[in-house]
């Protein structure tokens, strides 16, 4: 079933409220490390007009700005660019949409999202707009998590409880490579795609990390809130998500490091 619009501005309503909802900023700090190497990968030289498309509050930001790079961060969650703001003041930092950016065209050199633009429901009008303020010849760098990758087990194992919105794509499908192929067909002269991970590191066991999701993360915060009417539901949840946590687990000792698959694009906007 495809969405009206009217649909999309309740969906995307819905969705800002939910990245507002707990302290994402918290959940980002625990792979700060991954994504200043994803930073690190892209070799910036000092001056590069950057946008961080979704920025949160600042993992790809901050470690662009400390290159040198001249960083522009964009989101659609108010208190997260004001925690951006708090930690990085020489970033411009913008409250908008992934789907509609406030930029001219070709105003940057380098457009980069982690974990971020792919929840943004109309794939088709992210991809156009990431294409549109890079310049010719520069670069689109996205992080996107995988369907057989941790944190896609986490989405599918809350699905089965609280289902997302019908007709809007699954952010996972980013992290398909044929999709991604398809979607960044036109408007890109050179296209590289490659499978890495990214580490999750808490200072406490799994079991606790899920409560930390329940009171941090959005996402999950709102999936239990939607079981409220059955708490049996809830704890089946709990359950399940612990059990993942748990399996993934590389350290003992009641603290966690979990590392999650993602597809790492590295496109070339077709010179014009």
């Amino acid at each position: 079933m495809k969405s009206t619009l009217a649909d999309i501005e309740t969906i995307k309503s819905r969705m800002k409220a939910t990245w507002m909802a707990g302290d994402f900023g918290l959940i980002a700090k625990s792979y700060e490390p991954g994504a200043a190497d994803f930073v690190a990968r892209l070799r910036l030289k000092p001056g590069t007009r950057v946008l961080d498309v979704a920025c949160g509050t600042g993992n790809l930001s901050l470690p662009a700005a400390r290159a040198g790079a001249a960083v522009t961060g964009v989101d659609i969650a108010a208190n997260l660019l004001e925690q951006g703001r708090a930690r990085a003041a020489a970033v411009d930092i913008d409250e908008g949409d992934a789907e509609q950016l406030p930029y001219p065209d070709a105003s940057f050199d380098v457009v980069v999202s982690m974990f971020g633009a792919i929840f943004a429901p109309r794939p088709e009008r992210v991809v156009a707009e990431l294409i549109r303020v890079c310049r010719p010849g520069g670069r689109i760098a996205m992080a996107n998590w995988t369907r057989g990758g941790f944190i896609g087990q986490v989405f599918r194992t809350t699905a089965a409880y609280a289902p997302p919105p019908t007709g809007v794509p699954s952010p996972l499908a980013w992290g398909d490579e044929a999709t991604v192929r398809e979607w960044l067909s036109a408007g890109v002269s050179e296209l590289r795609l490659k499978r890495r991970q990214i580490a999750f590191l808490y200072a406490f066991s799994p079991a606790e990390v899920i409560e930390f999701w329940r009171t941090y993360y959005g996402p999950t915060q709102r999936a239990f809130d939607a079981l409220a009417a059955n708490p049996e539901s809830q704890t089946a949840l709990q359950r399940d998500l612990v059990q993942l946590w748990t399996q993934h687990n590389q350290s003992a000792n009641g603290v966690t490091h979990v590392e999650s698959e993602y597809l790492e694009v590295a496109a070339t906007r077709s010179p014009q």
